[in-house]
């Protein structure tokens, strides 16, 4: 052979031999990178492939040069046969070489449709799958080229064509919008434009926006009804890269969704330019319906793995309970083979519903002993009875049946049940889906990874639940890994001192539920030698201490809190020295001594304009009271309506208000000449504020009550009915007050 070489990745030159380079053990991606997938990335596909197939002198098996030899019989003589055979066989060969190039720098989807189609034109005439490169190339061309316009129609185009077309497209898409099928087919009809054409600023056409606003299943199948049978739909794309699964998920087009899948069911796993696939756009936007339509196309064990593995198979549980759709979450998990991060317990621990009240816990869990009793009238069981018949039926019934106390409580109990049971049930399923969830979570990881792996998976989602207070997380995790309970942060600190840093009593009261373990953190200390008193010590996150109105009242809070810990603690830790030389209540006093200058401002601000509204009352009600309604007799100064009963009522209030005014006046004083030292926030000050504003209430509320009988005294009476509205209109300032 003219230039044949011991070296396979060298191309063999055309000879007598040879005509055909045969590079067989060349790379194709070190010049190929992209995969053809659409329109958009023809061009850049094409260019890497001419720059291949010219650098390797095999153009001309797709533009026609290197045409295949003829295998004629009609050659006289032995060796002249015998070379056109051996030719044809050298073509045939460097063209398969070509041919597979071409069609490994394809996608799967293009692939697949580019087979079938060529097959279907071939099969006519010789073997189905016998087609050769130059056939490849000249059908990706007509799929994906964009059409030739001579040079000398370009300003006609331009000029002429491009304002027609424009308002063509805007024509469509009003009628489209509007879900107009007649005015739709009237613009196709021109021919000027498809619906696969785009007619949207940012690359939509017709299907995407049928898909987008219409809610009639009719008329899309109208607009699919008018696409090439044999054309799919995965290169109909946006400029996000969308297709029309991905648009009918982002607003939760669940008829569109069938729709499509029903036909095109490859858009299944079709990703967008960030790499979302339908399922992931529709439970990012929280589209329940349509993720679960989408959940039901998806059966074989490809399609699982390529949806649910890998940190972004993790996000989709992860959508779904930050909406806190934990039954669906629940539904989903199913389909994981395995979790791959702590990103679905992370997002458990981060998103799990409160706690369960003992109402709620008693309707959620059946605490009630169901006992069958049979009603000797009607042979039927009573509890039956009740929840079917009317109330008036059931008594007759049932009444008879229940002779004892035990009976009598059950049919309470179950009135009850069934009368609190539809305010509370959706709490009480919430709740439950999400138990299951985080034991299912658990489980999987169990079962799926090595215990060495574990702490990766529990140690973020405990520490975070012992930051949000979830103490049935931190519990239900501590049980599936026992040793997840010294789980530590970057500082060091495990889940117990973590939720003393960050004041989750729940999680804090768990240390009264340890045996043995319950002593280790009486002592124990973190790398700054800061033990548990300390670390109470410290200012509370904001977010905790912003749960508490003023100051004032936050200080208390946190002084609380700081004698909880010290009760726990070993008497030595009360008084014990961390790395930087502060005992726990020097720590304390540090943390706190802006919030006790804040708490000092808004107890003296709050006293004071609570002393301007005592005096004011105790003006009013003294003068009320040697003012007396209906004045008083002039021979004997004894008041006029002295033994009528308002008049009674009026004294009294009176003289309820004027003493409780003047006592919540002198509290207010005693706040403003007080020392306001850190510990009289515990309880004096807290004390005083709340004994001056309990009885600054009652003084306002006797004050109304006298003033309405003052009312009375005056117009009512003659007209008894007047005191109807005298007493609604007291009750509604009063009420007021108690609610806000």
């Amino acid at each position: 052979m003219a230039g044949s070489s011991s070296n396979p990745h060298v191309t063999l030159e055309v000879g007598e031999e040879n005509p055909y380079p045969y590079p067989s053990h060349f790379y194709t991606p070190s010049f190929v990178t992209l995969k053809l997938s659409g329109r958009d990335e023809y061009e850049i596909w094409k260019t890497q492939m001419l720059c291949l197939l010219e650098s390797h002198g095999m153009l001309g098996f797709i533009d026609g040069t290197l045409v295949i030899p003829q295998t004629s019989n009609n050659v006289s003589g032995k060796e002249k046969v015998g070379d056109h055979q051996t030719h044809h066989k050298l073509w045939r060969r460097s063209d398969a070489l070509v041919k597979g190039w071409i069609l490994g720098a394809l996608s799967k989807q293009t692939l697949t449709y580019v087979v079938d189609r060529l097959k279907e034109k071939v099969y006519q005439e010789r073997n189905a799958a016998d087609f050769c490169a130059k056939e490849v190339w000249d059908e990706l061309e007509t799929m994906f080229a964009p059409a030739v316009v001579p040079p000398e129609l370009l300003v006609v185009e331009d000029t002429i064509r491009d304002q027609e077309r424009a308002e063509v497209q805007k024509q469509l898409y009003k009628a489209t919008l509007g879900g107009k099928w007649r005015d739709v087919e009237i613009v196709l009809v021109e021919r000027q434009v498809t619906v696969l054409n785009k007619i949207t600023n940012n690359g939509n056409t017709a299907l995407h926006v049928a898909v987008g606003t219409s809610k009639e299943p009719w008329f899309l199948q109208r607009l699919l009804g008018v696409i090439p049978e044999n054309r799919h739909l995965l290169d109909v794309r946006n400029s996000d890269g969308s297709t029309l699964l991905h648009v009918a998920a982002i607003v939760g087009n669940t008829e569109a969704t069938d729709i499509l899948l029903g036909r095109y069911p490859q858009l299944l796993l079709a990703k967008d330019n960030k790499g979302h696939t339908p399922l992931a756009i529709a439970l990012s936007n929280m589209h329940t319906e349509t993720s679960k339509l989408l959940l039901q196309y998806i059966n074989t064990d490809i399609e699982k793995d390529a949806l649910f593995s890998g940190t972004s198979g993790d996000e989709h549980l992860v959508n779904v309970i930050s909406s806190k759709d934990f039954g669906f979450a629940k539904d989903l998990m199913q389909h994981y083979k395995t979790l791959h991060t702590d990103a679905v317990l992370m997002a458990i621990a981060q998103n799990f519903p409160c706690e369960l009240s003992i109402l709620e816990e008693y309707i959620g869990t059946d605490m009630v002993e169901q006992r069958d009793v049979f009603c000797e009238t009607c042979g039927n069981c009573i509890f039956d009875i009740f929840e079917r018949c009317s109330p008036c039926v059931s008594l007759f019934c049932i009444v008879p049946c229940f002779i004892g106390i035990d009976y009598c409580l059950m049919l309470l109990l179950r009135i009850v049940r069934m009368l609190v049971s539809p305010f509370i049930k959706e709490r009480v399923r919430i709740h439950e889906d999400a138990m299951e969830l985080l034991e299912d979570a658990c489980s999987l990881t169990i079962k799926t990874k090595h215990s060495s792996s574990f702490p990766q998976y529990y140690t973020n989602p405990i520490l975070e639940a012992a930051r949000q207070n979830s103490y049935e997380v931190v519990q239900r995790i501590v049980y599936f890994f026992p040793s997840a309970i010294m789980s530590a942060n970057e500082d060091g600190h495990n889940v117990i001192q973590y939720a003393v840093i960050n004041r989750s009593e729940k999680v804090y009261n768990l240390l009264y539920e340890m045996s043995e373990h319950r002593n280790i953190y009486r002592t124990i200390k973190d790398s700054s030698g800061n033990n548990l008193l300390h670390l109470a010590a410290r200012l509370a996150p904001s977010n905790k201490l912003n749960l508490i109105s003023r100051a004032a009242l936050q200080i208390q809070r946190e002084l609380l809190w700081f004698k909880e810990v010290e009760g726990f603690v070993c008497p030595l830790s009360i008084i014990q020295k961390n790395s930087s030389g502060e005992t726990p209540k020097m720590v304390f006093t540090r943390e706190h001594k802006d919030l006790v200058i804040e708490g000092e401002k808004w107890m003296k601000s709050t006293a004071e304009s609570y002393t301007i509204t005592a005096t004011l009352i105790i003006t009013i009600v003294f003068a009320a009271a040697i003012t007396v309604p209906g004045g008083s007799n002039q021979d004997t100064g004894v008041p006029i309506f002295t033994y009528k009963t308002a008049f009674t009522i009026f004294a009294i209030s009176d003289a309820i208000s004027l003493f409780a005014v003047v006592t919540s006046l002198l509290m207010f004083l005693s706040i403003l000449t007080a020392r306001f030292a850190e510990q009289d926030f515990l309880l004096k000050l807290p004390t005083k504020l709340i004994i001056g504003l309990t009885t600054l209430f009652i003084s306002t509320t006797a004050m109304i009550v006298a003033f309405a009988a003052t009312l009375y005294i005056v117009f009512g009476q003659s007209h008894s009915r007047v005191l109807i509205p005298i007493a609604v209109l007291t009750c509604l300032p009063i009420t007021s007050f108690v609610t806000l």
